[in-house]
């Protein structure tokens, strides 16, 4: 973008709009009034659209179906799309199902995808705004190092998956993506940086089970996310590790780095699938992160709808982080801390390749010269507010800081988090 942004956390009201947007909206809604257009998401006809997409009907393992019913109706009761934004999430799921499709034809083609292994891989947990896209990118800098390319995380499954010479046409595709994220909501990179060739959180192959947390951070989406609450995730976590299977076959490299802090609240499934992860779990003032992703996580409902509640968003994600911490101390204290490393937000900002080494050494890996000069050039390039600044305070959202701390006092005190 050719200027810096500021993205405010007070001023949610009047979500910024593109002329040709809020036309389109306008449009859409009056349609809607005369009962034209504007359907509801209905699960049926997206499976059917992706079917004749991709003229494929093989989804594979069917446990994805109740998932998305469950979802599809959680949108339609609750989360109060606009036009476009409905148009975009239809969009988003059939091209999910797509590669659901094309990924299951793949494999049937070529069994051999299942028979690689996923190797030791170091996985990033810590909560929001902690530093883990800083760390993710900068491990993934490591050219041993495989990570999940934002432009392979929006199309995992191509028409052509082994494609060798020239340009992949994903990236152009993710290219047009990010643009027009920029168009319609220019704040939100000041928040976070969303890059074609930049590293992405595996969350978007979790999206694939419809058992993901992402659909509550883009929606207002309460049923489905107290649903989802009750639900063994191990079937996601087993589909998770058959993409890195596939997206490994695609492109082979020594090691995977992971990262999302969904995993904080389902460690339990992620280590059965990978029981010889390293997690990394970073750590940082909660009042400060807090207010951080309240605002985060605002901005992006603001993209799909024209009425989103900070408050609401706040109390939402607020019971959520304390749920995830305490799923993850939990299932800490049941493993002793064994395959864990604690990463400091403040260590990480201050001499970001010590830590790097010291996850490598706990995960039984080494920093080489050559790795070093990759990471320091991808931080050099990846600096903190290139895209703009990002402004957020917890009365933004009907919050004090007496409110919240007791909510994560726990926590703070089983790591020795400082506050900032």
């Amino acid at each position: 973008m050719s200027s810096l942004r500021v993205a405010d956390s007070s001023g949610f009201l009047r979500p910024y709009r593109p002329l040709p947007i809020a036309w389109a909206n306008r449009v859409g809604k009056a349609l809607a009034r005369l009962g034209i257009g504007n359907r509801p998401i209905v699960a049926d006809e997206l499976l059917e659209q992706a079917c004749r997409q991709t003229g494929l009907s093989d989804f594979g393992d069917e446990g994805f179906l109740v998932p998305l019913r469950v979802l599809v109706r959680s949108i339609r009761d609750e989360a109060r799309l606009n036009p476009i934004g409905q148009m975009i999430i239809r969009g988003r799921f059939v091209g999910i199902l797509a590669s659901k499709l094309r990924a299951q034809e793949a494999i049937r083609q070529h069994p051999e995808v299942l028979e690689a292994p996923i190797r030791a891989p170091i996985v990033i947990a810590g909560l929001q705004r902690t530093g883990t896209t800083m760390l993710h990118r900068l491990i993934a800098a490591d050219p041993r190092i495989r990570a999940l390319a934002s432009w392979e995380a929006l199309n995992p499954a191509p028409k052509k998956p082994r494609r060798t010479t020239g340009v992949d046409p994903r990236v152009r595709q993710a290219v047009v993506a990010e643009r027009g994220l920029a168009y319609m909501a220019p704040d939100f990179f000041a928040i976070h940086p969303v890059e074609a060739n930049a590293p992405e959180e595996e969350i978007i192959l979790l999206d694939q089970s419809f058992l993901s947390t992402s659909a509550e951070a883009m929606m207002q989406v309460p049923s489905y996310a107290a649903w989802l609450e009750e639900q063994d995730h191990l079937p996601a976590y087993r589909g998770l590790k058959r993409m890195l299977q596939y997206l490994q076959w695609q492109r082979p490299n020594e090691r995977w780095v992971l990262k999302t802090p969904h995993h904080l609240e389902f460690l339990d499934p992620l280590f059965e699938v990978f029981p010889d992860a390293t997690v990394v779990q970073t750590h940082r003032d909660p009042l400060k992160t807090s207010a951080s992703f309240f605002s985060m996580v605002t901005h992006a409902r603001g993209i799909f709808s024209d009425s989103v509640d900070p408050s609401g968003v706040a109390q939402h994600w607020l019971r959520k982080v304390e749920r995830m911490v305490t799923c993850a101390m939990s299932t800490r204290e049941r493993r002793g801390d064994e395959g864990f490393v604690d990463v400091s937000y403040y260590d990480l900002i201050g001499d970001p390749l010590a830590e790097i080494s010291r996850i490598y050494e706990q995960s039984g890996w080494r920093l080489t010269d050559a790795a070093r000069v990759k990471i320091e050039t991808s931080r050099k390039r990846n600096r903190k507010s290139r895209h703009g600044t990002h402004r957020y305070a917890l009365r933004d959202f009907g919050l004090s800081e007496h409110e919240v701390e007791p909510r994560l006092a726990a926590y703070r005190a089983r790591f020795g988090i400082p506050h900032e």
